[in-house]
C-alpha cells in the first residue's frame, strides 16, 4: 500500500499512526486488548455475525478498529524487494521437539536499505520502541520467520478467509509431492518460505486430527457460542504452535481480521504503512 492508510477520520503518515496506536494502547509492548465480541471479518463459512465477532477490539479500553485493506493495498506491497530472505526448510519442523516460546516483546520491522528504496530487510527487534527508534517500520509482533515479508502480509490482506483455500490445496494435492502442494499455495501469493511451512502445518493437522476433521468438514468455523469447531480447535492446539514459531507473522500478530475470529486479548494492534 501506499506511506499513507485511510482511517475514517482521514489520511495520516506513518508516523501519525504510530502515534495514533501508542496513544490508543499506551508504550506498552504487550497492550491489554479486550473486546464484547470476537476480533475478525465474518463470512458465510464463519459461522457467527457481527453480534459476535467484528474488527473492533478495546485496547486499554480504547476502541481500535482494524483497516480494511483493498486489492490495491495488496498488490502495492509487491513492488517491494526482500533481501536476504529466510532459507528454505530442509525438513519438517514439526518431526522435531516442540520450540520454546519466544520473546514476548519481539517485533518484526521492515529496514528500508536506503531512503526512497523499495529494496528492504527484515529484523527482529526487542521491543516495538526499539525498532522505532531505529527508524524500522513494525509488520508484525513475534520475531521474524518464513512468512514476515511483505508478499506474504499481501496474501493476508488478499484473503480474508486462507482456511478454504489452503485446506484445499491439500484436498486436490493429498497424493502429490510436497513440492506440488506447495505450488498450490504459492499460487495464491504465499512465497516460497512460507507456502513451506503452511504445508507442514497440513500435513502435521492431517495427521492429528484427521478424524476430528473429517467430521468437521462442512460445518462452520465456529460454533454457536463462539468456539472454534472441532478440526480448527484441534489444528490450534496441534499445529499452530510450531507454525507460529516458524512462520513468524500470522493474521492475529498483524492486526488483520479473518474469517476465523479470535480472542481481542491475542491481538496485536497493527497499521501498515510503508513509504
Amino acid at each position: 500500500m501506499t506511506d499513507q492508510i485511510r482511517p475514517d477520520s482521514g489520511r495520516l503518515t506513518h508516523f501519525g499512526l504510530v502515534l495514533l496506536l501508542l496513544g490508543a494502547c499506551g508504550s506498552d509492548p504487550q497492550p491489554v486488548c479486550s473486546g464484547e465480541t470476537l476480533f475478525g471479518s465474518p463470512t458465510a463459512a464463519t459461522g457467527l455475525g457481527p453480534d459476535q465477532c467484528g474488527p473492533t477490539c478495546r485496547c486499554k479500553g480504547t476502541p481500535w478498529t482494524a483497516p480494511s485493506y483493498t486489492a490495491a493495498d495488496a498488490d502495492a506491497l509487491l513492488a517491494w524487494h526482500l533481501v536476504d530472505p529466510p532459507p528454505l526448510l530442509d525438513s519438517d519442523p514439526y518431526a522435531g521437539p516442540a520450540p520454546l516460546p519466544g520473546d514476548p516483546d519481539a517485533v518484526c520491522a521492515v529496514v528500508i536499505d536506503q531512503p526512497g528504496s523499495r529494496s528492504y530487510r527484515l529484523e527482529t527487534f526487542p521491543s516495538e520502541a526499539a525498532a522505532l527508534r531505529a527508524g524500522a517500520l513494525v509488520t508484525h509482533f513475534d520475531a521474524c520467520g518464513q512468512c514476515s515479508s511483505l508478499a506474504d502480509l499481501a496474501v493476508y490482506m488478499r484473503y480474508p478467509d486462507l482456511t478454504a483455500p489452503v485446506r484445499q490445496c491439500a484436498v486436490d494435492h493429498l497424493n502429490d509431492t510436497p513440492e506440488v502442494n506447495q505450488q498450490c499455495l504459492q499460487a495464491l501469493g504465499f512465497t516460497v518460505p512460507c507456502a513451506q511451512i503452511w504445508y507442514f502445518n497440513t500435513v502435521a493437522t492431517r495427521n492429528a486430527c484427521a478424524a476430528p476433521c473429517f467430521l468437521a468438514f462442512n460445518e462452520p468455523y465456529h460454533l454457536p457460542d463462539g468456539t472454534l469447531n472441532q478440526c480448527l480447535q484441534c489444528d490450534e492446539d496441534h499445529s499452530g504452535p510450531v507454525f507460529k514459531a516458524f512462520a513468524g507473522r500470522t493474521r492475529r500478530n498483524t492486526g488483520i481480521a479473518s474469517s476465523m475470529c479470535r480472542p481481542c486479548s491475542e491481538v496485536r494492534p497493527l497499521v501498515h504503512a510503508y513509504p
